[in-house]
């Protein structure tokens, strides 16, 4: 006859703890806070490679950015890429300071290196009624950022192969990006078309004919 087992023990679980309060991320969350980035090391290199460019540098949540002189943008542009290796224009916009009396646009750079990831932002300072260089020569892509730009802010870049609206049509009465644009927008006429055609009216189909 088979052996009988004793009785099976069974283990009794550790008393779980008292849930403790989560506490939060920060008591007062803490906003980062500007720095002068003068001595910075991408700073100093274009400073080595562009004697004289640097107005101002800033260091703002771990980005840099370096305001340059309108009339030495393409000389800073062309070193940027070429001595140091900033191969790729991630984006180029502009902000509108309407009342400054320095410039009421900057116009904004932002730049690439593949070979470290480091990423530097270019500002130039634009009175309303100036014109910038196009940097188009230099980078590409260029072409329809400026585009936006001239759209969207009305600044004018000079040099640029075809500098026509992009987002809007020709035509289009102001720029909507622009302090000064009404916040409600503008009767832009775009519903022009009645509902119901005349003969003869509205839109035709591929092969000519009346839809």
């Amino acid at each position: 006859m088979a052996e009988q087992e004793g009785p099976t023990t069974i283990p009794q679980a550790a008393p779980e703890a008292p849930p403790q309060p989560k506490q939060p991320w920060e008591e007062k969350p803490v906003p980062p806070v500007a720095k002068d980035a003068k001595e910075h090391p991408q700073v100093a290199e274009l400073e080595r490679a562009v004697g004289g460019a640097v107005v101002l540098a800033v260091e703002f949540a771990g980005q840099v950015t370096i305001t340059v002189p309108l009339e030495r943008l393409m000389e800073v542009c062309r070193s940027c890429k070429g001595a140091l290796g900033y191969m790729y224009l991630v984006d180029l916009t502009a902000v509108d300071w309407k009342e400054r009396p320095e410039g009421r646009f900057d116009v904004v750079y932002w730049l690439h290196r593949h070979r470290d990831e480091k990423r530097l932002r270019l500002k130039v300072r634009v009175p309303d009624s100036t014109e910038v260089p196009s940097v188009t020569s230099v980078w590409k892509v260029a072409n329809w950022m400026e585009r936006e730009v001239y759209d969207m802010f009305g600044i004018t870049f000079r040099g640029h192969p075809r500098l026509e609206r992009i987002l809007t049509w020709e035509g289009f009465n102001g720029h909507p990006l622009r302090k000064d644009f009404p916040i409600e927008g503008i009767d832009t006429g775009a519903a022009i078309y009645p509902d119901t055609y005349p003969p003869g009216g509205g839109p035709k189909a591929a092969g000519g004919g009346e839809s």
